[in-house]
Order: structure tokens, then sequence, then C-alpha cells
């Protein structure tokens, strides 16, 4: 597939942003170097990113990150700055500094699509390059997408048993300043409806939502000065938060100040099925019968499962999001798993290592489902490469390998907000694909198996 090169636009040099040239590990220039040094830094490679398996227990994980990343492979330079640093603390030799100073990725990339599905041996990321200009990246191609999709697969469990009700991202005093942009993103790509973060709101477009926290009302005289300023502040379709002090007569003020057009309460605290059903019940005696409930107070998929019977509107998620849910890091590695020779064949390379083996060769990968279209088999073809045509058999199978950069060119679809937006549709879809099976949140194996042809 070779897509329009219009979607393609390479970026000069000398206008990148805060380059993360050195967000990496000294091992990588120090390859880099000795490589110049050996004649092999300019054979053309193949780097594949990869998981050996799921985190503990999971039956899918979700592609995050790949738009954030591709945004930081054309801002990847090594500027004065950065290379009289490295001359400075004697990283590399002046050879490997020239090569630095004209460093811009000019090779191929493929990708499995931002919101995509992924299994065990899913070539989620393919680099095509000379072996200096692919290396350089490993640490922050793994580095993006190891956080991002560990958010965005926690985030997509917890939205597969809130049952259609939205949840909020509010995770930033959770995690470092960066990674609560990114989490936010993550997060919204896999169904969250919404962040507290306004920086993610405004760098990808996010809804942000937020009104107070308990300090507003401790720092009023009482509860009611409290609720009757935000209600001044913002109008009776405000959220009050109502368990500072005591639930039922927070839901009492709140209702007499604001009427029966409240437009939520929020509770951050106790027993939550048997405080919701009880506020519920008591929100419809007030008369604010269209008043909306919204839970946070440290949920996780299995919080939100265990209120799926209570009368909860919405729900806010902090830690447990930005954390991945107990799997804060996707297990991603990035393996040479071929290079050319004298020739132009390609060569299969592997680790054999114990428990780390490794399947060489330039890939491409399908996706079979069934005649309604649910996902049966991850298919693996080696041999061929990402750019290679295939044989769709009854048209039951599905590529997932879609072209990100072409000669140094970014796709600028997957970039941006608009990237971003298109990451969460193609998530949507993906997860009517998955088996009913995949929804469980019990321990257990890859809802579908990967088979390599």
């Amino acid at each position: 597939m070779t897509p329009s090169p219009a979607f393609f636009v390479p970026v000069p040099r000398g206008t990148a942003a805060r380059t993360p040239a050195l967000r990496t590990d000294r091992y990588e220039l120090t390859m880099v170097d000795a490589a110049i040094q050996s004649g092999t830094a300019d054979r053309e490679c193949m780097f594949e990113a990869f998981a050996r398996r799921l985190p503990t227990g999971r039956r899918y994980g979700i592609v995050a990150g790949t738009g954030r990343l591709l945004e930081l492979i054309r801002q990847f330079r090594f500027e004065t700055e950065e290379l009289t640093w490295l001359a400075e603390n004697s990283v590399v030799r002046a050879p490997t500094l020239d090569y630095l100073a004209d460093y811009a990725f000019s090779g191929n990339v493929w990708g499995y699509q931002e919101g995509e599905a992924y299994f065990p041996g899913s070539p989620l990321l393919l680099v095509e390059s000379t072996f200096a200009e692919g290396v350089i990246l490993e640490t922050l191609i793994l580095s993006v997408l190891n956080y991002d999709i560990s958010v965005a697969s926690a985030a997509a469990r917890m939205v597969s048993v809130s049952l259609g009700r939205p949840i909020a991202e509010m995770g930033s005093r959770r995690t470092n300043e960066y990674s609560a942009v990114a989490a936010a993103r993550a997060a919204f790509i896999a169904g969250f409806a919404s962040t507290s973060n306004l920086e993610a709101g405004r760098q990808w477009g996010l809804p942000t939502m937020g009104t107070a926290a308990h300090s507003f009302i401790l720092l009023h005289d009482s509860e009611e000065d409290a609720f009757q300023a935000q209600v001044d502040a913002f109008g009776s379709a405000t959220t009050l938060l109502v368990d500072t002090y005591d639930v039922p007569a927070g839901i009492a003020l709140a209702v007499k100040i604001a009427g029966p057009e409240l437009g939520s309460i929020r509770i951050d605290s106790g027993d939550l099925p048997t405080v919701v059903a009880a506020a519920r019940a008591q929100l419809d005696s007030l008369g604010a019968v269209n008043t909306k409930i919204t839970v946070t107070s440290d949920l996780d998929e299995y919080a939100i499962a265990a209120l799926s019977a209570s009368p909860v509107d919405a729900f806010g998620v902090g830690t447990s999001v930005v954390t991945g849910s107990g799997e804060p890091a996707a297990g991603l590695v990035y393996k040479l798993v071929a290079h050319k020779g004298h020739g132009d064949d390609w060569i299969s390379v592997a680790k054999t290592s114990t428990a780390k083996l490794s399947i060489g060769g330039r890939k491409n990968a399908l996706r079979r489902v069934d005649a309604v279209g649910t996902a049966q088999e991850e298919i693996v073809l080696l041999g061929d490469g990402p750019d290679a045509q295939f044989d769709s058999g009854r048209g039951l199978e599905r590529a997932l390998l879609v072209p990100l950069i072409v000669d140094g060119a970014v796709d600028e679809r997957y970039l941006g907000q608009a990237g971003t937006l298109r990451a969460r549709a193609h998530n949507a879809s993906v997860m009517q694909e998955l088996p009913i099976e995949a929804f469980r949140l019990g321990r257990g194996e890859a809802v579908i198996p990967t088979t390599y042809r």
C-alpha cells in the first residue's frame, strides 16, 4: 500500500521545538559510535517493536502513543547544545559528532494504527533504515509506546465495564507533569470522555472537566456558603461535591441552593454502592430526578464493574489509569530482526536467549475475522515485509500495518488533534471486533492466538 504523497510532509532542519535527542540511553549513541568505526553504521536494517506477552492476566492490549511518537521523531535533531554536551562529556568521538550534527531520520516506519488491539508477537512498529538511524530511536520509541499503551490498555478495560457511562481521566497529580498529558491522551483514545488536565485539552483538543475540590468547601465558613458561591459562579448546572462532611446533609443543601435542576453531585468517599443508592433515592425525593451522580475515590476497572448495578451516571479515575492499573509499562521490546548482507538480500536475525526469544525476519500482519466480523486469529506473515501484497482469501482478513513514515516524511493524518480523534474512532471500531471473552476481568490468556506463516 502506497499512500498519497500529499499526506507526508518533511520538516526542514532547524524547525524542531525542544529536541528530544538526549531523551535516550547512552548506549544508543555508543553503538552508533562503534558502528561508524567498523563500517556497519549504514547497513540497511529492520527493527521491530513488539511484546512477547501481555501484562499478566490481560486478554488484549491497545496501541497508543503513535501520534506523539511520530512528532518526536520529526523533532529528533542534535543541535549545538546537545553536541557540545556530548563532546564535553566524551560520550562519542568526533566522527560520530559529525554524523549526529546532520542526523534526520530518512527511513520508513510502518505500524499498527493507533487505537488498534494487539496481542503477543504483534509487530506493532517496524523501522526500516540504516542501523545508525534506527538504533538511535530505540529508547524514544519504547518510552513513548510502553507508557501510552499501558494507559490505553487499562483505560479500555475500564470503558468496557462502564456500560456506556462516561469516565473522566483525573490522574495528573498521580504521575509526572509530562506523562500526565500523555496519559490523558491515551485514555481518551481508549474511550474516556474527558480529562481534568488543561494542557491535554490545549495540546490535543480533549474535552476538559472539573469544578471544585474539598479545599473550596473548607475555605468557606460553611458548606452552604461554599455551594452558594459555586452556584453563583457557574449556575445550577454545576457539579457540587457533597461528601466533605455528611453526604445526606450535603445533598439536601445542594438541592436547596441550586434547586431541582442541579446538574450533578460528586461523591468521593464511602461504601460507594450503598452511598450512591441512598443518594439517588434522596435526590429523587427532593425532586432532583435529573441530577446526575458522579463518583470518584480511587476507582479502577474492578470498582467500576462492582458499581454496574448502581445508579451512577459518570466516573472519575485517577491513579489507576495513569499507572496502567498495576501495569505501568506494556513490556514492549525493540529488536533488530533483519539486515541486508553484502547484496540486496535480507538476512533474518533473532535473539535465542532463554525466555527472551524473538522471531527474526521482515513481517506483515493480518487479523482473521469470522463471517460476522469477530476477530479469530492474529496472523504474522514472515519474510515478505510490511509493503508486500497478500492474499486476503475470502475477504475475512484485514491488514494491520500502515505506513507512518515514508522516506523520512511523516503521514500528517496521524498527528495532532485530528490524529487523536482518528485513533479514538479506530479504537471504537476495533473494540466491536473483539470476542466477548476479551472483556472478562478475571485473569486469562490472549483472547485470540497469534500464528506465524
